[in-house]
């Protein structure tokens, strides 16, 4: 016989409420999980940014996103690299002022400006990206390559999905 709960077993609940009610463990649902991997793995990254590029965290992450993504303005350096524009422009004049990044006038937007690696910049890009390689490698080193490819395919149909979201 089937075992029904209190939330199959009310009929005028919604089924947000129902799944709601259904006896659910934080600590194996997905959001929560996605974060605690994000805590974990951003604690070493906040170790291993500086000591292989000389670099914070956040303008080592910049300076990734410009050099696989250049030439971008300050608006698509904050879309790509997940900050706000505030942030993305604070990391760019860092960077500019450390001889990493270039910034020049938009040719087509007077107000804006482009963003390209420095030559200084591109040898910083090289020891970031062997980096994030490495961080790469032992994060999900565990999965054979098969399940890393299949986790990536998963985590592209869950981003899509999440893009296309209200208020996205």
């Amino acid at each position: 016989m089937a075992r029904h709960t209190d939330a199959e077993s009310s009929p005028g609940l919604s089924q947000a409420e129902r799944i709601a009610d259904a006896p659910v463990s934080l600590d194996r649902t997905l959001s929560y999980r996605l974060h605690l991997l994000h805590k974990l793995t951003d604690q070493e990254s906040q170790r291993a940014y500086p000591l292989a590029t000389g670099l914070s965290l956040s303008d080592g992450r910049c300076l990734a996103t410009i050099g696989t993504f250049e030439p971008l303005s300050v608006n698509a350096l904050a879309r790509q690299a997940n900050l706000n524009k505030g942030q993305a422009s604070r990391a760019a004049q860092a960077l500019v002022e450390q001889g990493l990044v270039r910034k020049l006038d938009h040719p087509d937007d007077g107000r804006g400006v482009t963003l390209t690696l420095a030559t200084k910049g591109r040898k910083v890009w090289r020891q970031t990206m062997a980096m994030v390689a490495a961080r790469n490698q032992e994060i999900f080193g565990c999965l054979s390559p098969d399940e890393q490819d299949q986790l990536s395919t998963l985590f592209d149909r869950l981003i899509a999905r999440a893009e296309q979201a209200p208020g996205a």
